[in-house]
């Protein structure tokens, strides 16, 4: 295997750097709402660092020939699903890269790394990021986990699954949590008005979205929220839909949030986990009203004053905090600033990558450093406002 090139042995006959980094993205056949963030962390990356994106692209009966190979995989003693591919047209990787990425947003993305030749004998180093896989689904995953040590790092973006999921493959594995484009959902340099009291996106608590439609009822707060499952809609352009995500957030005065699929208690077994609105929420410079998740990293992250407001998930009491703080709107204003300011400086895709980078033995490259110094002045803008 090729050692790790300096950037003098990438620069080509033409003088252009070469890409060090091999990223494959579905981004043409797979643009789900849930995924969109997913796919803002790899234009992130590429807009930083010497990247390849990989463009994978689907073959007629690819979501039938998909939905067979998971079905099956449960029950595959064989383990040989695992390494299946689910219905792609084939990429051979020729050129040689310092790092080989493979970012899922759920468990079954990976399978499209087997639609992909030569990545294993033209990486130095390889990478599988799986950002949701829920430790109490782990022992009914037995028959494919196996298969992730082909890859030389796994990266989990749920920290209460880090430690049963190296248990399981016999590899220690790392934790990188979710992130946001926060220049993109930064409100600075200019500000605009807040006219939107409550934003409420994807799921939520039943409890407080219905105290909240008597408050808009009555006409005292203007209450926007999902009318569809807009989770699962295709996505025509990823870039629009976070465009109009972040510019509909930081004109919103308060977030809701709440723990990672706190609702789906079947599915997470007590597991609490940082989910994406809180990072996309805070950088907006919104007051986040909700739950906090029961987990240290969310204790790390969100540690400065009032970066939640509390509010009980049966809604029994959204209404008196949302109401005494609308008399309150330097308060309002001051909560936001400073979530705009520690959120840029924490939780910008910009970050997760540096830890991809440091996880792979990579050196960060210089468009990290000029996308941090942008952060830095946003940071200032938010401070000074």
């Amino acid at each position: 295997m090729k050692s790790a090139m300096d950037d003098r042995e990438r620069v080509g006959s033409e003088g252009i750097l070469r890409p060090r980094i091999c990223l494959p993205t579905a981004r043409q056949f797979s643009r789900l709402a849930f995924q969109c963030g997913h796919l803002e962390a790899q234009d992130v990356l590429t807009e930083c660092d010497n990247v390849d994106l990989v463009c994978l692209e689907a073959e007629p009966g690819f979501q039938r020939k998909r939905q067979w190979v998971r079905r099956l995989m449960y029950r595959d003693i064989s383990r040989r699903l695992a390494f299946v591919n689910p219905g792609l047209k084939r990429v051979r990787i020729e050129r040689y890269y310092d790092l080989f990425v493979i970012m899922c947003q759920t468990y079954w993305d990976f399978l499209y790394v087997n639609a992909i030749d030569g990545w294993k004998d033209h990486c130095k180093v390889s990478i599988c990021w799986i950002d949701e896989l829920w430790a109490s689904s782990l022992p009914h995953y037995k028959y494919w986990l196996s298969s992730l040590r082909r890859f030389d790092h796994v990266v989990v973006g749920m920290h209460g699954t880090v430690t049963p999921l190296s248990d399981a493959i016999g590899r220690k594995c790392h934790y990188v949590p979710g992130g946001v484009d926060a220049i993109r959902f930064s409100p600075y340099p200019k500000p605009p008005e807040r006219v939107i009291d409550v934003y409420s996106v994807g799921r939520r608590s039943e409890g407080v979205h219905q105290a909240l439609l008597k408050h808009a009822a009555r006409n005292e707060i203007f209450y926007q929220y999902d009318t569809l499952q807009n989770g699962e809609s295709q996505a025509p352009d990823h870039r629009q839909h976070r465009d109009l995500y972040a510019n509909t957030a930081k004109r919103s005065r308060f977030f809701i949030v709440a723990p990672g699929k706190a609702n789906v208690g079947e599915e997470t077994q007590g597991q609490s986990e940082v989910g994406f609105r809180y990072y996309e929420g805070s950088v907006a410079g919104s007051v986040l009203i909700g739950q906090a998740p029961e987990c240290q990293p969310f204790r790390e992250m969100f540690d400065w004053p009032d970066a939640l407001v509390h509010v009980r998930p049966d809604g029994s009491d959204v209404l008196e905090v949302v109401s005494a703080l609308r008399t309150r709107p330097e308060r309002i204003r001051e909560i936001g600033r400073r979530n705009a300011r520690e959120g840029m400086l924490r939780h910008d895709w910009v970050y997760r990558w540096k830890r991809i980078l440091e996880i792979a033995g990579l050196r960060p490259a210089p468009g990290m450093e000029r996308r941090e110094k942008r952060l830095r002045e946003l940071f200032e803008c938010a401070r000074t406002h």
